[in-house]
């Protein structure tokens, strides 16, 4: 049986209305970015994987659960742009506080080795060391759209410099 092919429009139906521009814009901009999507289907929903081509590593990716739309970042270069991370509203920000701790950081043999761990870095005075999958999800709401905007062309940039 042949994996069935979904497109971006099939996935944008999903997504409430009010968050439709949102995803459409972003969309648009990481495939001019020079960014690859990928959509799958899982059981709670659609997966939309926006990777780089060259090195296969993965930027952001939009995800369906129970609570609705979330949005998940791949925050490489975070110690790049710490005066941003700091904007962050609360709910954002014990989001991240909240995730769950890179285990290879407490033990670097309790995680798969081509783990590339996580992420180590200060967030409103509390140092943080997060598991790159969890990290930096965020659901989509009115509040979090301009600032998951904002922090995805923070890490765009950082990438395109490194």
């Amino acid at each position: 049986m042949e994996k069935k092919q979904y497109q971006f429009e099939d996935f944008l139906l999903d997504v409430h209305p009010a968050y439709q521009p949102f995803v459409t814009q972003t969309h648009q901009t990481l495939l001019q970015d020079g960014y690859q999507i990928k959509i799958d289907r899982a059981k709670s929903g659609f997966l939309v994987s926006y990777f780089d081509k060259k090195t296969k590593r993965s930027l952001a990716n939009f995800v369906f659960r129970k609570s609705g739309l979330v949005a998940r970042i791949y925050g490489e270069h975070v110690n790049s742009y710490l005066d941003f991370m700091e904007t962050l509203p609360d709910a954002m920000a014990r989001a991240i506080d909240k995730a769950t701790v890179c285990k290879r950081f407490l033990n670097p043999a309790a995680c798969n080795s081509r783990c590339p761990m996580g992420y180590d870095f200060p967030l409103k005075g509390k140092q943080q060391q997060k598991c790159r999958y969890s990290g930096f999800m965020f659901p989509v709401d009115n509040q979090s759209v301009p600032f998951i905007e904002a922090f995805l062309v923070r890490e765009v940039q950082e990438r395109a410099q490194a």
